[in-house]
C-alpha cells in the first residue's frame, strides 16, 4: 500500500474531529487512519470511488463470514 503522509490520520485525531478529517477526504480522496501505529481503517469519497474492488478470496471471506454470523447457533449446535 502506498500512502501520502498528507493522507495519514491518527485514530485518536480522527475520534476528535472528525470534521477535519471528512474535510481532508473531501481535499485529497481518501485518508488512511492509523491505529497503534498501523493502517487500519480507509476512509473514502464514495462520490468519487466507482467501485469498491475487492479479489475472489476477499468476496469468499465477506460472504462466508456474513454467514457464519447469521447462522452461529446452528454451527454451534451442530458442533457438539
Amino acid at each position: 500500500m502506498e500512502l501520502n503522509t498528507n493522507q495519514i490520520v491518527s485514530i485518536s485525531e480522527a475520534n476528535q474531529n472528525f470534521s477535519k478529517v471528512a474535510r481532508l477526504v473531501d481535499k485529497v480522496g481518501e485518508v488512511v487512519i492509523f491505529k497503534n501505529n498501523k493502517p487500519k481503517y480507509k476512509i473514502i469519497d464514495i462520490e468519487n470511488e466507482v467501485t469498491i474492488e475487492m479479489s475472489d478470496d476477499e468476496k469468499i471471506d465477506f460472504v462466508a463470514n456474513r454467514v457464519l454470523e447469521q447462522y452461529r447457533s446452528a454451527f454451534e449446535e451442530l458442533a457438539k
